[in-house]
């Protein structure tokens, strides 16, 4: 079951600034096209569950492939897929790839930010340094691995227990060796533009994410006034084992916009 934590009530789009074109043109006007982005060490495929839903309900959805090689590159493939958009979106990202949205979402057809697990780090500060204010299991652990060309993976043998484990020993297999390898850097990219702190957000907590701690999650959404939405004993890969909670928040978001 899904308890719902709201941090300061629901955002006010007038203080938010109606100025902003993208939630403007919401008005009286359903959100229905969903864009989203998946972290690190993973790709677009483990939102086939969450995809599925959202489609079912009527939603079009598009799902960005991040080459993770660089923070630029990845910030400039959440950019490609919202330009393809044919009206105002909902904005969502897992993991490090909320450090990529709250860069790229912006962007004028972003309504709004839904962080499932995800990093929300402000202006000046990156992922890596807003993890150390609540360490997380795998930052204490072996697990995490690096090639000699600098980029990060984690090793097949541990990724079960600390990005998945609430999946089955099968599936959390092929993530494990299917894993796109994730450049170190970008866990250091400083974020220069927060769109959080101009449009309302989301943020789902896994509560038994062992790859960012929950209390992080927490704090990023008390200190950006997010809808905080928690899923007790989820593990990080919450958007590939409770497929219907995550769809149930996103889908909350672009009704929210309405009211």
């Amino acid at each position: 079951m899904i308890a719902n934590y709201v941090k300061g009530g629901l955002i006010c789009l007038c203080a938010l600034g109606m100025s902003n074109n993208s939630v403007a043109q919401t008005s009286g006007k359903p959100i229905k096209n969903i864009v989203l982005a998946h972290g690190a060490w993973a790709d677009g495929s483990g939102w086939k569950g969450v995809y599925d839903i959202l489609v079912k309900d009527g939603y079009n959805v598009s799902i960005v492939q991040e080459p993770e090689t660089s923070f630029k590159d990845d910030v400039a493939a959440t950019k490609r897929v919202l330009a393809q958009q044919d009206g105002p979106c909902i904005l969502v990202a897992h993991s490090y790839g909320g450090a990529v949205i709250t860069e790229a979402g912006t962007d004028p057809s972003v309504a709004s930010l839904v962080y499932v697990a995800a990093h929300m780090p402000d202006v000046g500060e990156n992922e890596a340094d807003d993890g150390k204010r609540f360490p997380s299991d795998l930052s204490k652990s072996t697990a995490l691995k690096k090639t000699a060309d600098g980029f990060t993976y984690l090793d097949p043998a541990q990724f079960h227990e600390y990005f998945a484990a609430d999946l089955s020993d099968e599936q959390a297999a092929f993530m494990a060796r299917s894993q796109v390898l994730n450049f170190a850097g970008n866990f250091k990219a400083v974020i220069t533009t927060a769109a959080w702190k101009s449009k309302p957000s989301w943020m789902l907590v896994a509560g038994g994410d062992r790859t960012i701690n929950p209390e992080l999650e927490r704090w990023y959404a008390t200190r950006a006034n997010s809808h905080n939405v928690e899923v007790a004993g989820a593990s990080h890969a919450v958007y590939v084992s409770r497929p219907k909670e995550v769809a149930e928040v996103i889908e909350d978001a672009a009704r929210a916009i309405l009211k």
